[in-house]
């Protein structure tokens, strides 16, 4: 089972935030992608946009944020920021 947990923070306080799963075969990246479009669907935002600091802390962490810089629209919080739960 892949679970990623999305949060929407500001101000420090968390907003919203949600559970994906997914159990279908497929790779790591694409259900890092889906479940990121889940999360964004249910939140109503637009896609963010993978900077190289973004991919550099999810490298490393398995989590990372998404700030003002990563959407192209307006966003009225601080950062949405995703991390991976559990992998199969």
């Amino acid at each position: 089972m892949f679970r990623l947990w999305g949060k929407i923070f500001k101000e420090n306080r968390l907003l919203k935030d949600t559970v994906i799963c997914n159990s279908c075969d497929d790779t790591r990246t694409h259900k890092i992608f889906q479940a990121l479009e889940s999360i964004c669907y249910e939140f109503d935002l637009g896609k963010p946009l993978w900077l190289e600091s973004t991919i550099a802390d999810f490298k490393r962490h398995n989590k990372t944020r998404f700030s003002q810089d990563n959407f192209i629209e307006a966003v009225d919080f601080d950062y949405l920021e995703i991390q991976i739960l559990e992998e199969d």
